[in-house]
């Protein structure tokens, strides 16, 4: 790793907490971004998880200290998304994944369908359709252990299952997706770290640019609310779906190559 490509990294990371912050899917620009120095893909992976650990802590303490987040009403779903976790990266090293990844892409397309056709999803706080016992054993353990075993599009799925089950208003809804995204990514940091795969260094440096970027995001999240976090969302759920599809190996890519060759 040359240093020199810190200075194309630490940028990217800023750019990525702020993103995260706002509507999650700040990897879109981290992991290509560590991959293209040439850093090979796990350590890509895990060096991405270090620093994007640093970034889900200050907009959690971030939206926490602004009163955004009860603690100890979260805590059993906090409890319920770190066994999932858990679960998934144990699963991940035995199962196949790929089922998982040819469903994600409509998971996503969904989820921006949900926010862009329905304007008034998270502007203001509904009434729950779940407790949130029952939104931590179902929603917790099903995202923490999607986390734990393949990650991408985590914090939407998140945000929505605050938004559509909880009816909390997006301010809130992104709040609490920021803490519940960083119990996932302790258990997978520590995986990471055990296994030998991170870049420290590089991780620690990325740090400083993530965390200066989650400030700035979760601060525009909590001035702006949804007039902000929607939007962005969607543009985050469909630049996922399409950066998923267009890998050659990702089975949607041979389906829909599959059609037009045919």
């Amino acid at each position: 790793m040359d240093p020199v490509n810190l200075l194309f990294l630490v940028p990217a990371a800023l750019l990525a907490g702020f993103v995260d912050a706002v509507a999650g899917g700040g990897g879109l620009v981290t992991v290509p971004a560590l991959l293209a120095t040439g850093i090979p893909p796990a350590q890509a992976l895990a060096t991405n998880k270090l620093q994007g650990s640093f970034g889900t802590l200050m907009s959690t303490w971030t939206f926490w200290k602004a009163g955004q987040i009860d603690i100890r009403s979260m805590l059993f779903p906090v409890v319920c998304v770190l066994v999932g976790a858990a679960a998934g990266t144990v699963a991940v090293q035995v199962i196949d994944a790929s089922l998982i990844s040819a469903v994600i892409p409509f998971l996503l397309v969904a989820i921006a369908l949900y926010f862009l056709l329905s304007p008034r999803a998270g502007d203001l706080e509904a009434q729950a359709r779940v407790s949130l016992p029952v939104f931590g054993l179902t929603v917790g353990i099903a995202v923490g252990f999607y986390d734990g075993f393949f990650g991408p599009g985590t914090g939407s799925f998140f945000a929505i299952g605050c938004v559509a089950l909880l009816g909390m208003p997006m301010r809130k809804a992104t709040a609490n997706t920021k803490l519940l995204n960083f119990t996932s990514n302790v258990v997978s940091l520590a995986v990471f770290a055990l296994g030998g795969q991170i870049i420290w260094w590089v991780g620690l440096a990325m740090a400083v640019g993530q965390v200066t970027g989650s400030f700035i995001g979760s601060h525009a999240a909590l001035r702006f609310g949804a007039k902000l976090v929607r939007p962005l969302l969607v543009v985050v759920c469909l630049a996922m779906t399409v950066r998923l599809v267009a890998n050659p190996q990702h089975p949607v890519y041979g389906w829909v190559s599959g059609l037009f060759s045919g």
